[in-house]
């Protein structure tokens, strides 16, 4: 595997599982078949889970919550990734009804509050600003974050959705370090390889935590089918796997947040996030999604 990792995230995990679906799955908002699933992942090794105060208007924080709060043991071994700042249009109670960016000091100190208090955890592992707000002020923001790691409220702080200038900004307001920065990137989303955006997430140690690993579920559609054979052949991993194999390779070995709730598509996620590639076909990948030659 590789080994070449940014150090910055705890704790190791091969995996992500993100709860921006949770509400969809009708089977899951019984608090007994929710902490089924839960159990079942947590005996994977799967035990970092992913939220924000948006996904579901914040219903997905409330379905976790009472399943950990009606399983308590279950809270024990979770570790919950939550994040906070955006206002969609529909929550805007202004009269401008816009969708916004609240990364203010007292919004993200309330934030915490309420996500402590809707998830049933006692302390959030990870703290992301959800995406990088224009009108920041970084010391006030900073001050708030500082007190609630201080209080043990977050264990640990990161972004989400940012620029390298837009963090090391944050980062230089602060003493607290930036652990993660939780973006996009597969293979259907490959520019960040080119741009200096990943040189820069290992510079700095932040460990890439990479949102829509699949491409949205449709890689299938954009790798040709004889090429997805003939790798299915080679390594045994179907397209799932191949795509999630495919990103941990990268240096800093970023770590997939996966939006399936399909326990066959995580088996297959996790069975990628074990494998190697063959560098050549890691390659043939790249250039088949890209529909253009490696110069």
């Amino acid at each position: 595997m590789p080994n070449t990792t940014a150090t910055g995230f705890t704790p190791e995990t091969p995996l992500i599982l993100g709860m921006m679906r949770l509400h969809d799955h009708p089977e899951l908002t019984q608090t007994a078949r929710l902490a089924d699933w839960i159990a079942a992942r947590l005996d994977e090794g799967l035990n970092v889970f992913d939220h924000a105060d948006i996904y579901g208007a914040g219903k997905c924080e409330r379905l976790f919550g009472d399943t950990l709060r009606a399983h308590p043991a279950l809270a024990k071994r979770v570790r919950v990734i939550t994040k906070a700042g955006i206002v969609p249009a529909g929550q805007d109670r202004s009269p401008w009804q816009v969708k916004h960016y609240r990364a203010e000091a007292n919004y993200l100190g309330n934030a915490i509050n309420k996500a402590l208090a809707s998830l049933s955890v006692e302390q959030i592992d990870t703290f992301l600003i959800h995406r990088p707000d224009p009108l920041l002020q970084a010391g006030d923001v900073a001050r708030v974050l500082e007190r609630a790691v201080s209080a043990g409220k977050v264990r640990q702080i990161g972004v989400s959705n940012f620029l390298p200038e837009q963090w090391r900004w944050l980062a230089r307001n602060t003493n607290l370090p930036l652990v993660c920065n939780q973006s996009q990137l597969s293979l259907a989303h490959t520019g960040p390889l080119f741009d200096g955006t990943l040189e820069a997430h290992l510079t700095d140690g932040l460990r890439w935590l990479a949102w829509s690993p699949l491409g949205g579920g449709n890689l299938a559609e954009r790798i040709p089918a004889d090429l997805l054979d003939k790798a299915r052949e080679e390594t045994g991993l179907d397209e799932s796997a191949l795509a999630i194999a495919w990103l941990r390779q990268i240096p800093g070995t970023p770590v997939p947040v996966l939006g399936s709730m399909n326990p066959d598509r995580i088996h297959s996620a996790l069975r990628g996030a074990q494998s190697l590639l063959p560098r050549p076909l890691w390659y043939r990948l790249l250039e088949s999604v890209r529909k253009t030659a490696v110069a």
